[in-house]
């Protein structure tokens, strides 16, 4: 469970910055190297590689090396338990709200309370 949670805070943390959404958006389309991804964002590139690596850490991207060129691979099952967590709590809210709301529209229908 520990580790769980681990991996979810680090994929979070990786998702809230907007320069990250970026590059994961752009590596839907296929592997790119970091200096094709770096292109659009208006940064130096050692800054861009920070996020680069913050992916990687966070299991959403793999880089590998050729030559002098780094490129950049999404790792879509990274998303799968995020996900999962995600579905869990959206079921267990709508559940809850679905609940909420019979008993507003359905006073009468309190626990020990007869129609």
């Amino acid at each position: 469970m520990a580790n769980q949670l681990a991996t979810l805070d680090r994929t979070f943390a990786a998702l809230a910055d907007p320069t990250r959404r970026a590059v994961i958006a752009q590596l839907r389309r296929g592997p790119a190297s970091v200096t094709e991804l770096a292109a659009p964002h208006p940064m130096a590139l050692p800054s861009f590689m920070k996020h680069v690596a913050v992916l990687t850490d966070a299991g959403l991207v793999d880089t590998v090396k050729r030559g002098r060129v780094r490129e950049c691979r999404l790792v879509p099952a990274a998303l799968d338990e995020t996900a999962r967590w995600i579905d869990e709590h959206q079921r267990m809210w709508t559940t809850r709200l679905d609940a909420l709301d019979t008993a507003l529209r359905n006073p009468s229908l309190e626990k020990g309370t007869t129609p």
